[in-house]
């Protein structure tokens, strides 16, 4: 999944790497994270969710990669959907059977 934003992907790949060279040198990640997205302009937040999508990514951290979100998000598209033509059918099967069986009440 490509992502479109302010800034291209070659420089928040950068931006990533440099902060995992360059964590030995400060007493925390938040701390290289500042220093670096001080560096590139951009706020240390934006830098912060570059780091934990990349660590995803890289196994590091529990949660989902891009990739798995984006099918995630298309399996509960086609699920809404087939729950939506079930309930349809499922209305004009009712509707149907009133119309054949003039036992069931209309």
């Amino acid at each position: 999944m490509t992502h479109r934003g302010r800034y291209p992907a070659e420089i928040r790949e950068r931006a990533v790497r440099m902060v995992f060279e360059h964590q030995a040198e400060h007493p925390s990640q938040w701390a290289t994270i500042t220093s670096i997205a001080a560096k590139f302009g951009m706020t240390a937040e934006t830098l912060r969710h570059w780091v934990r999508a990349a660590e995803v990514h890289a196994g590091a951290r529990p949660g989902l990669t891009s990739d798995e979100r984006e099918r995630l998000k298309v399996l509960e598209r086609e699920n809404r959907e087939l729950r939506r033509a079930n309930e349809i059918l499922r209305a004009a099967s009712a509707f149907f059977a009133r119309e054949l069986d003039p036992r069931l009440p209309k």
